[in-house]
């Protein structure tokens, strides 16, 4: 699999697909998998201080991906689709991406209560 050094593994070093996102601090990013890719997909800190507002700390930007886990799953899915990213090649989100699907998001919902 094409991934950064210890992007796989689980924060315990086990070496296991991490099911939840975690802070890599050695790339300054929540890192979470994609199992149905093969792969990891990460977002930077740079797109978490446009999301938040703020300057992000690693414990913002996690309880923002549990906030909207189905908005990071869905960009990641439509980047892989969009650019025909090969199976098992590790991906990133840009603000723009997460934001686009957190707006579509809260538009349905929105939608459903109406």
């Amino acid at each position: 699999m094409n991934s950064p050094s210890g992007a796989d593994e689980s924060p315990t070093g086990s070496g296991a697909a991490n099911s939840a996102a975690h802070w890599r601090a050695d790339i300054a990013s929540l890192a979470f998998p994609v199992p149905e890719h093969g792969a990891i997909c990460a977002v930077h800190r740079g797109a978490f201080r446009t999301l938040l507002g703020a300057e992000p700390v690693p414990e913002a930007c996690l309880s923002y991906f549990e906030r909207h886990t189905g908005a990071f799953r869905a960009a990641a899915r439509a980047k892989i689709l969009r650019k025909r990213i090969p199976s098992g090649t590790n991906l990133h989100l840009t603000s723009r991406d997460i934001a686009r699907k957190v707006l579509e998001a809260d538009q349905i919902e929105r939608g459903e209560r109406s």
